[in-house]
C-alpha cells in the first residue's frame, strides 16, 4: 500500500507536468484553432531559461522563477506575432507542418546556447521529505501538485473573473462575434499565446529540479501531453488537466507494477479505450461549451 501511495504521488507530479503542456495546447487551439506542437518545447525553453537566470546568474530560485516565467510569456508574444499570425488562414496542414519546424528549431538553439548536457536546477525543496507514518513522500513531487493546483485557480478566477479573460472566451467561442463586439481579437491572441507559454514555461520550471533539462525533453514530453489533451476533450481545459493526470499516473503505476516496456505504452492503451468509448473525449460535451 505504501508503495503504491508514493507511486500515486510520482503519477500525480509527472500527470501535472502533462497537464500544464496540454492546457497549452488546448488554450491555443480554443482561441485561434492552431495546433501547437512545438508545446512542449516551449517547456523545455522554460527550464533552459530558468536554468540561466537561477544558476548562471545566481539569482534567488523564486525571482528566477519569475523572471523565467515573464521571458516565456514575451517568447509566446514574438511566436504569435512573427510566426502564426502570417499564416492564419493557410489550410491546416501549413499552419501544422510550422509549428513542427519551430519545435526544431528550437531544439537546435537551445543545443547551440545550452549545449547538449544533460542540467538540473537546484530548488529550495529538492532535497526534502515529508514522512507520514511510514510514508516517504518528496517535496519535489509535492511542489509540483501544489503549484499545478495554484496556478490553475489563478486561472481559473482570471478566465472568468476579469474583463480581460472574459474577453478570451468570447474570442474563444467566436472570433468574428467578438471582433464585431469590440474586442481587440488580435491583442487577446497574442495574450492566449503569451499566457500558454507562460504555462508552459512553470511546467519546465517545475520539471527541472526533478529530472534534467535537455533539448529534447520537450519532445519527449509534448508527444504524452497531446495524447493527454486528446483524451480529456480536446478543446476543454479541465479535460487537459483531467488527461495529464490520468496519463501520468497511469505511466508511473504501469512502470512499477508491470513489466519493462508497459510504461510506455499503458498510456495510450488507456487512449485507445477512452476513445472508443467516448470519441469525443471525457470532457469533449463541456469543452464546445465553456473554457
Amino acid at each position: 500500500m505504501l508503495d503504491f501511495l508514493q507511486q500515486l504521488v510520482s503519477g500525480l507530479a509527472l500527470g501535472c507536468i502533462y497537464g500544464l503542456i496540454a492546457l497549452g495546447f488546448v488554450l491555443i487551439y480554443k482561441a485561434t484553432e492552431v495546433i501547437n506542437f512545438a508545446q512542449g518545447d516551449l517547456m523545455m525553453l522554460g527550464g533552459f531559461v530558468a536554468y540561466t537566470y537561477i544558476t548562471i546568474l545566481g539569482l534567488n530560485y523564486w525571482l528566477g522563477f519569475l523572471f523565467a516565467v515573464l521571458t516565456m510569456g514575451l517568447v509566446g508574444m514574438t511566436i504569435e506575432r512573427f510566426v502564426v499570425r502570417p499564416i492564419l488562414g493557410y489550410p491546416l496542414f501549413s499552419i501544422i507542418m510550422v509549428t513542427i519546424g519551430l519545435g526544431f528549431l528550437l531544439r537546435s538553439l537551445a543545443g547551440m546556447i545550452w549545449g547538449t548536457d544533460d542540467l538540473k536546477i537546484e530548488a529550495p525543496f529538492s532535497e526534502g521529505v515529508l514522512r507520514i507514518g511510514d510514508l516517504v513522500l518528496a517535496y519535489d513531487k509535492l511542489s509540483v501538485i501544489v503549484v499545478t493546483v495554484i496556478l490553475i485557480a489563478v486561472l481559473y478566477l482570471f478566465f472568468n473573473r476579469t474583463r480581460l479573460g472574459t474577453a478570451m472566451r468570447a474570442t474563444s467561442e467566436n472570433m468574428l462575434a467578438a471582433y464585431y463586439m469590440g474586442i481587440p481579437v488580435k491583442r487577446v491572441v497574442s495574450l492566449v499565446w503569451a499566457i500558454s507559454a507562460m504555462v508552459a514555461g512553470v511546467a519546465g520550471v517545475l520539471l527541472a529540479p526533478i529530472t534534467f533539462v535537455h533539448s529534447n525533453v520537450g519532445l519527449a514530453l509534448g508527444l504524452k501531453a497531446f495524447p493527454a489533451a486528446v483524451l480529456g476533450g480536446f478543446g476543454s481545459i479541465p479535460g487537459a488537466l483531467v488527461g495529464g493526470l490520468i496519463i501520468g499516473v497511469v505511466e508511473t503505476l504501469a512502470g512499477f507494477y508491470l513489466p519493462q516496456g508497459w510504461k510506455d505504452v499503458a498510456p495510450y492503451i488507456i487512449l485507445l479505450l477512452v476513445l472508443l468509448l467516448r470519441p469525443e473525449g471525457l470532457f469533449g460535451a463541456l469543452g464546445r461549451k465553456k473554457v
